[in-house]
């Protein structure tokens, strides 16, 4: 199964490395092959790993092809159409006004079903003239807008970052800004769905943090770490954390999705240990494994529902599940159930850096814990998967990102423990209301840890390049 799930990886990557889409008879071709061969490995198991690498293919192009579909014609490029759509994600403020994603109901022209939107203050601003600034947009209200789209665009920079593929990963195939018009207004103030109602509470808890933390340098950081909405640090900082190999952190990674969920796994089975009569009902085993559970689901989807994050959810899903049925599970298998599910999912996940990064450092730290090193003390078992996914880690980080930090051992030693163990957790309980005073704690802590990280980014040798 293991190998067979590798192949449709590959599959994968194969479909997204053509120079152009291969045709509805290609794919159709693939899929069908592909099916066979796994149906004939039944008899010859060998034949898995081409078969579901022909499916991964196919199931990457079929993704494609309907998400190609949904564009929007060059004829409607730069003509006004009012649209009316529910704000979809965190709305974003930049210095001339506000950009946000609009999930598309009604349109008098053909747009794609998702956009994304720049609303600019005027350009003839004058002293409180509201008039002229966009007004607060929040996630999940519905507006009528008038707008002006184009086809996405961006620079083919080698190596530099690819707007087109990061819009396309998102489900964004248009983009423009909102037009002076009389018609503009606001017609609901929410859409009573699970996905915009989860995005409203997000941007609440955005809002909570700002408000609490206004004049503090790092509250993006906390705002990273509670919701995964780094859009809000600034560029130094992460020339610091890239500097030093910590940048893992800042986003909710499986580390902080498997922190939460053990803290709410011992809680839970603490308390079910108290009552003998829902020993009785159920153990207190499983009732913690879906407490755990879910758990990390809440926090993930209050966090955006990131590659890292998906990948642990879907691990803690598969163990929590072994538990419930009484099966064991080999660690290796865990990891490539999640891979399946992700790229089932979210074929597009491939092409993200943090994609590989994620599952190659926790494939390394399973190898790392199988036992094949011989049993140690807990500290030299610590310090052996720390050097394990720093020296491991650095052929892929080499090629992502065209660099390596040499201090990363020293920083994530510290970064570690404090931004999972006591940053996190006092920024989510903090996003509590009357929770303010953890918050300042957590900016306090974060703030000494920048010191620290700040004194080795400056080192001449901290990066090799």
């Amino acid at each position: 199964m293991r190998l067979a799930i590798l192949a449709f990886t590959l599959g994968i990557l194969a479909l997204q490395f053509q120079p152009e889409l291969p045709g509805g008879p290609i794919l159709g071709a693939s899929g069908a092959i592909g099916l066979a061969l796994l149906v004939a490995a039944r008899r010859w198991p060998s034949l898995a790993v081409p078969g579901a690498a022909l499916i991964g293919f196919c199931w990457a192009g079929g993704w494609a092809m309907h998400r190609l579909a949904d564009e929007l014609p060059s004829g409607n490029e730069g003509r006004d159409v009012e649209v009316v759509g529910v704000v979809a994600g965190l709305p974003q403020r930049f210095e001339n006004g506000v950009r946000f994603d609009v999930d598309v109901e009604h349109a008098s022209l053909v747009v794609p079903a998702r956009i994304s939107l720049a609303w600019y203050r005027g350009w003839r601003p004058q002293e409180d003239d509201e008039f002229h600034l966009p007004p607060a947009i929040r996630a999940g209200e519905r507006w009528r807008l008038t707008v002006r789209l184009k086809r996405p665009h961006g620079n083919m920079n080698p190596h530099g970052f690819d707007f087109e593929a990061w819009l396309f990963e998102r489900g964004i195939r248009a983009t423009g800004y909102v037009r002076k018009a009389d018609g503009n207004r606001r017609m609901a103030d929410i859409v009573m769905a699970p996905g915009y109602l989860i995005e409203r509470w997000r941007q609440n808890i955005r809002g909570h943090f700002q408000r609490a933390l206004a004049d503090a340098p790092f509250a993006g950081v906390l705002v990273a770490l509670a919701i995964g909405d780094q859009r809000a640090i600034e560029p130094e900082l992460w020339q610091v954390f890239a500097r030093t190999g910590v940048t893992h952190l800042l986003s909710v990674s499986g580390l902080h999705v498997t922190m939460i969920a053990g803290l709410a796994a011992w809680l839970a089975g603490w308390a079910w240990r108290r009552s003998s009569r829902l020993m009785l009902r159920l153990p207190a085993q499983k009732a913690a494994a879906a407490a755990g559970f879910l758990a990390a689901l809440v926090y993930c989807l209050l966090a955006g529902f990131a590659v890292p994050a998906q990948r642990t959810l879907y691990m803690l899903a598969v163990v929590a599940l072994a538990l419930w049925i009484g099966r064991t599970t080999a660690a290796s298998r865990v990891l490539a159930l999640a891979l399946l599910l992700v790229l089932l999912l979210d074929p597009w996940a491939a092409l993200a850096a943090g994609f590989w990064v994620s599952f190659g450092a926790v494939g390394l730290l399973l190898y790392v814990g199988a036992g094949r090193l011989g049993e140690r003390h807990w500290l030299a078992t610590w310090g052996r998967a720390q050097w394990a996914v720093t020296i491991g880690m650095v052929p892929a980080l080499l090629a992502l990102f065209q660099q390596f930090s040499l201090v990363s051992p020293m920083a994530n030693a510290i970064a570690i423990p404090v931004v999972s163990l006591m940053v996190t957790p006092l920024a989510l309980i903090g996003a509590l209301p009357f929770g303010e005073p953890l918050l300042w704690l957590a900016h306090w802590l974060t703030e000494w840890l920048m010191r620290f990280l700040h004194w080795l980014s400056a080192t001449d040798w901290a990066v090799w390049q």
